[in-house]
């Protein structure tokens, strides 16, 4: 099963560099894709190689989904939008931090859901949809990896949460 980053031109890597190394220390099927399998530019200056295009991803090997914050305005299409919604009728793991969360709204995947845009909450997890604010890009990061249970059992659960979340030295 495969872990997809859905990066665009002005994703924000910030908000998804941590998430992204948990799932590399932990063997993850991890694929970056763009709307044309092309190189994007994030928000941070990197240029980043997409694996594929976004339609060559086959939507019954993704375990989970993963839509950075930016300038949605490129990706927000009928075409993602409906994507995201066949993801969601089969229960895959859908993650969405500052503005992709706008485009969870806009495909329809938070109706009937709590989320950022509905609490006044930085981190909502309901219905295996994670939605997050920014600021929460570490709470978004041990969250989806809980979900994903990629921690060994709760010592390291907690060591990640003590190291990445309050900046205590690893023992």
């Amino acid at each position: 099963m495969k872990d997809v980053f859905l990066l665009y031109d002005t994703s924000c890597f910030f908000e998804i560099v941590i998430l992204n190394y948990f799932m590399s220390l932990t063997e993850c099927g991890i694929v970056y894709c763009s709307l044309d399998g092309q190189p994007i530019r994030a928000t941070e200056g990197y240029s980043v190689n997409a694996d594929m295009a976004l339609k060559d991803v086959d939507p019954q090997q993704i375990r989970s989904f993963i839509v950075p914050g930016g300038d949605i305005s490129a990706i927000d299409t009928e075409e993602v939008r409906a994507y995201l919604r066949e993801l969601k009728s089969r229960r895959v793991l859908i993650g969405g931090i500052c503005a992709g969360v706008d485009l969870l709204d806009h495909a329809g995947i938070l109706e009937g859901l709590e989320s950022t845009q509905s609490a006044d909450r930085d981190l909502v997890n309901d219905g295996r949809v994670i939605t997050a604010r920014a600021n929460a890009y570490v709470d978004f990061a041990i969250e989806t990896a809980k979900e994903l249970e990629l921690f060994e059992d709760e010592a390291d659960l907690q060591e990640t949460i003590a190291f990445w979340k309050y900046h205590r030295r690893a023992e």
